[in-house]
């Protein structure tokens, strides 16, 4: 029998490197029975552009602005992901809340990654909030989708030990490894129980 290979889009909004983390892992084949079939960018000056196109990845890459509302730029994205067949979405580095259109098309098939151990430091600059904490460990969190800000089911996390010597940017640098490996993992636990 056939396996079928799970197929995903990526969502991100700034350099991409988790998007870059995910392809390069299919490439080489660590991360198995898995296609990324679409790219879906809300800012055209994104770093992560530049990538895409270098990579010939698929991808819908839109201004909000050119939009009446976000429900219409959200069945917008969805048309795309229907028109893709699109298994499950992953958030890594989105920058945006995600409405109900996406949330009741995907429901389920939905991840984000997080850089921190939630419920700890949801939203923007977790890494930063963790910083100014002065916490001695923080991490990586894959968790599925809801309405709210970081607060959908925790899927995976893996911790991140802030030691004495670090500064943000050494512990920005730690975090970015880790989640370079755990969200591919994600995807491919994900791939197996679909």
């Amino acid at each position: 029998m056939l396996e079928m290979s799970m197929r995903i889009a990526v969502f991100a909004s700034g350099r991409g490197s988790n998007l870059l983390a995910i392809h390069d892992a299919i490439l080489s084949g660590n991360l198995q029975g898995v296609t990324l079939e679409l790219a879906v960018c809300d800012r055209p000056d994104a770093p992560v552009v530049e990538h895409l196109n270098n990579r010939n990845i698929q991808s819908f890459i839109f201004r909000p602005a050119d939009f009446k509302d976000k429900n219409a730029f959200e069945s917008a994205i969805g048309e795309k992901l229907d028109q893709a067949k699109i298994d499950l979405v992953v958030l890594a580095g989105y920058m945006r809340l995600v409405g109900p259109v996406l949330l009741e098309q995907l429901e389920g098939r939905m991840i984000n990654l997080h850089p921190s151990l939630l419920p700890s430091f949801p939203g923007k600059d977790a890494i930063g909030q963790a910083w100014r904490a002065k916490v001695n460990e923080t991490g990586v969190t894959v968790h599925f989708v809801d309405e709210g800000m970081d607060t959908g089911q925790i899927y995976l996390q893996q911790k991140v030990k802030v030691n004495a010597d670090d500064t943000e940017e050494s512990l920005s640098e730690k975090i970015h490894q880790v989640e370079h490996k755990l969200l591919p993992r994600a995807i491919q636990q994900l791939q197996q129980e679909m």
